[in-house]
């Protein structure tokens, strides 16, 4: 039995599994991928971090390259796996947990396919982006859809017009690279979005925002609330898409005259395969600030875990070790009983 189960190997994975390490604890991470930032890997040809390299590193490593410069995603994928190996993290790799439950001792046990896992407490790290989100809209006969996390590049959709439904900062981007692949491409944004420059003065717009206190502002505060309600897009807004020729319309109601569509419409958690009374409410975690009610069971990696930064690789590291150190002096169990 281990002492510390930490359920994903993603960026917050890992930097749990380090503070952890650093406190003494025996700890071992499952990841249902092969490697390290295989997910990374995965994503779209063009996708850059909004943060640059400066604002982009975990604890205890900085991310290699200029420091005002955006990493492309194959360089967070290999930052990743550098780190793991950087600090020796225990990872079991091809390894999904199909059930997590309590055992009749206290402790937790973790089903997957190769074998169950036991451990005194378990710390959840498998992210925000489980199951993607697509809206009930009959797509025609003929018309290729598939959700952003499918979209890999334009060589995926067919030759030409594209509909984007969704104008978050996976949309925007993901409409850019089709227009600029010489594609007609039309972005469906449900609402009036906030547009932040990528770099004020100069600088990165997240150094401004850090110095401002936004970042680290409490999930359940006034300037918290505010931001969750009006997350913002970073840099290209639909002002900048109109300059390239994308056509900005309002909410998808229907889907006529395009050849492909791309949902970029986020996601919805999973935790369904958590069975542990009290664990959960109405299918979401219940924490404090990621210290879970049930005893030696605790959360990472979701956004506004504690603030605008704790799913974001530059901040998921203060997240971590302040659940560390709670998980740690209670001795794995939440300290509310």
């Amino acid at each position: 039995m281990t002492d510390f189960l930490i359920i994903g190997a993603g960026q917050a994975g890992l930097a749990m599994a380090r503070e952890l390490r650093l406190a003494g604890a025996d700890v071992l991470l499952l990841d249902e991928r092969s490697k390290v930032g295989q997910s990374w890997r995965e994503r779209w040809d063009s996708l850059r971090l909004f943060t640059s390299a400066r604002h982009s590193a975990l604890p205890g490593l900085p991310f290699p390259g200029p420091a005002d410069a955006y990493p492309a995603k194959d360089e967070v994928a290999d930052y990743l796996a550098a780190y793991a190996e950087h600090f020796s993290l225990p990872i079991r790799h091809d390894t999904k947990v199909l059930g997590l439950s309590r055992t009749a001792g206290g402790g937790f046990l973790a089903t997957t396919a190769t074998g169950d896992v036991t451990a005194r407490s378990v710390i959840v790290a498998t992210g925000p982006f489980q199951r993607p989100r697509i809206p009930p809209i009959d797509v025609p006969p003929g018309v290729v859809a598939i959700h952003s996390s499918a979209y890999t590049g334009v060589r995926d959709l067919p030759g030409g017009s594209v509909l984007v439904a969704g104008a978050g900062n996976s949309g925007v981007q993901i409409a850019e690279e089709l227009a600029r692949a010489g594609r007609r491409v039309t972005l469906a944004v449900g609402r009036r979005m906030t547009v932040l420059p990528q770099r004020v003065f100069g600088r990165d717009v997240f150094g401004l925002l850090d110095r401002l206190g936004t970042m680290r502002a409490p999930a359940s505060g006034l300037v918290g609330g505010i931001v969750r309600r009006r997350e913002p897009l970073i840099g290209l807004g639909p002002g900048g898409l109109r300059k390239l020729g994308v056509e900005v319309t309002g909410r998808v109601t229907s889907v006529t005259g395009v050849d492909a569509v791309v949902w970029a419409t986020g996601f919805r958690q999973d935790f369904s395969w958590i069975d542990v009374p009290g664990a959960l409410d109405a299918g979401r975690p219940v924490h404090d600030e990621g210290l879970g009610c049930v005893p030696g069971l605790a959360f990472i990696g979701l956004p506004y875990l504690r603030n605008r930064g704790s799913a974001l690789l530059g901040w998921v590291g203060e997240d971590a070790a302040a659940l560390a150190g709670r998980l740690i002096g209670s001795g794995g169990a939440s300290s509310r009983r």
